[in-house]
């Protein structure tokens, strides 16, 4: 079956929750995980408004910041991972587009699934927010399992 999962994180509740279940998808069936999460360029951030200049923010200080929030994210699934026995390395990417970022990681890494989370939104928030779990499973040449967290109130 499946024996490398790739597991992306944004380091929200409910990718929290996708990745917990994803771990234990993993230690279910005996695969190993990689923890992924993707960051943004510089570049990316800048607005066309010029807002990043008037926060005074280099693209040293951004990369360095972005970098630490990265490895804080993908330890926290680590650290699942470890505590359910699963074996499990973390990877930080830099790209442009997010859901560009996660195909190319499970390719470059030699994942057979990819395990995301959706949250399930419809209609105008959908369309206003777009979706990086959508743009991956339209990208993807690998097995895709969306997991549907559930939003608490």
């Amino acid at each position: 079956m499946f024996k490398k999962i790739l597991i992306p994180t944004d380091g929200s509740p409910l990718s929290a929750q996708a990745a917990n279940k994803g771990v234990c998808f993993a230690r279910e069936i005996g695969a190993e995980i990689v923890a992924l999460y993707v960051t943004q360029p510089f570049a990316a951030t800048v607005g066309f408004d010029g807002m990043a200049a008037a926060y005074a923010i280099t693209d040293e200080d951004y990369e360095k910041t972005a970098n630490e929030q990265a490895q804080k994210y993908v330890k926290q699934v680590l650290d699942r991972a470890e505590t359910a026995g699963v074996k499990a390395t973390g990877k930080v990417v830099s790209n442009f587009n997010v859901a560009d970022g996660i195909v190319q990681a499970a390719e470059e890494d030699g994942c057979d699934l990819i395990f995301i989370g959706s949250h399930g939104r419809s209609g105008l928030s959908r369309l206003l927010l777009g979706s990086v779990t959508v743009k991956v499973l339209g990208l993807a040449k690998t097995a895709t399992l969306v997991y549907r967290v559930k939003e608490t109130s």
